[in-house]
């Protein structure tokens, strides 16, 4: 049938005019945009690891996500468990909390670079993360799986990394390496691996504490190699402790890091973990142009 429908020519150029703007800006029309940062928390900070109760406990925050443990050392399997998966996938979809991302703390106990059963664990989280329509797995490199001064460890790590990636490659799966390494150390071993699946997970207090420079580190990595961030101190609230975090926000922004930012710690010793989240939450809302 032939339609009498007829745009005047004016308002069908503004209307293209319009819809190219948005397009070029990132906004598709008649949709909202995506927030430019997104803020959560890891689920063993406020006190449920690998537990559905952290969604609950976000919700109550203010949060937008849980960063969600793949497994722990009472539960290895974890996530690969089916049930276990289910009751996180239910927990999100009941409170409207995002799995943020995944993270292997394991690690830390039993370390990658010497443990064979490790490369299980980073194989099915791989499959785990598909399943929760999760982007990025943290892998920790602390305590026993501390790759400083370890060359073997390094090359072992990287051997292992050059199979995982592939197969985090084709489920578009981000695996972020967080240690106490320099931001160049951290790009030897990404350029050995060759894999866009590899990047660094930054923690702007554990790089400070391992004596490097965060404002000359961020800039070096940039946004492209940075697939997420997380954000603590020590034994005190955000803003209460000795990092710059007005400084770092402006070097976040400046960069043009879109993603998220987990808080991890953060709560004086003997202080309410939800008191603290929310103090802390409201004190990022103030720096970070995250909405």
């Amino acid at each position: 049938m032939k339609s009498t429908f007829k745009l005047d020519r004016r308002k069908m150029i503004k209307s293209s005019a319009l819809a190219w703007a948005a397009a070029a800006s990132g906004i598709q029309v008649g949709l909202r945009a995506a927030p430019r940062l997104q803020l959560g928390a890891c689920d063993w900070s406020v006190g449920r690891t690998l537990n559905p109760e952290a969604f609950d406990r976000a919700k109550t925050i203010g949060l937008q996500g849980i960063q969600v443990s793949y497994n722990t050392s009472k539960d290895q399997v974890g996530l690969s468990n089916p049930a276990t998966l289910k009751s996180i996938q239910d927990a999100s979809a009941r409170t409207g909390i995002e799995v943020s991302s995944l993270a292997i703390g394991e690690l830390n106990r039993v370390p990658y670079k010497s443990e064979p059963k490790t490369e299980e664990w980073v194989w099915n989280a791989i499959d785990a993360a598909k399943a929760l329509n999760v982007k990025v797995i943290l892998l920790a490199f602390f305590s026993e799986g501390d790759l400083r001064n370890d060359d073997a460890g390094k090359r072992a790590v990287i051997s292992r990394l050059k199979k995982a990636a592939s197969h985090a490659e084709k489920q578009g799966i981000i695996l972020g390496i967080e240690s106490y390494l320099t931001a160049q150390e951290n790009l030897d071993i990404i350029n050995a691996v060759g894999s866009k699946a590899v990047k660094v997970y930054y923690d702007f207090r554990n790089a400070a504490d391992a004596g490097n420079d965060v404002f000359k580190e961020v800039p070096m990595l940039g946004k492209n190699l940075i697939c997420e961030l997380h954000i603590k101190e020590n034994g005190f609230k955000l803003g209460e402790g000795t990092m710059d975090w007005p400084k770092i926000a402006k070097m976040v922004n400046d960069i043009g890091y879109h993603g998220w930012m987990q808080i991890e710690g953060a709560t004086p010793q003997g202080a309410d973990i939800v008191e603290c989240y929310q103090q802390n939450r409201k004190y990022l809302e103030g720096l970070f142009s995250y909405k």
